[in-house]
């Protein structure tokens, strides 16, 4: 069974469609909503198992231009 997490992500100012356009090209995201609040984009990504989420996280998602912060949230529920 996949591994379900919720990423919220701050970005630098003005780089918020750039950094949810780039996430929509890996093929592990399943969503990516742009939003208001402390948090610019909220991405829902599925990985094998957890150390290929960290991995995604880590390597993936933090070499993206503009990305400050994330914050993951994984998903309990089946």
């Amino acid at each position: 069974m996949a591994t379900r997490a919720y990423i919220l992500i701050e970005t630098i100012v003005g780089r918020t469609a750039e950094v949810g356009a780039a996430l929509e090209a890996m093929p592990a995201m399943k969503r990516v909503d742009i939003v208001t609040g402390p948090y610019d984009v909220i991405a829902i990504v599925e990985a094998e198992d957890l150390p290929s989420l960290g991995n995604l996280i880590s390597d993936d998602m933090h070499s993206i231009a503009g990305i400050v912060k994330t914050v993951s949230c994984l998903s309990v529920t089946a």
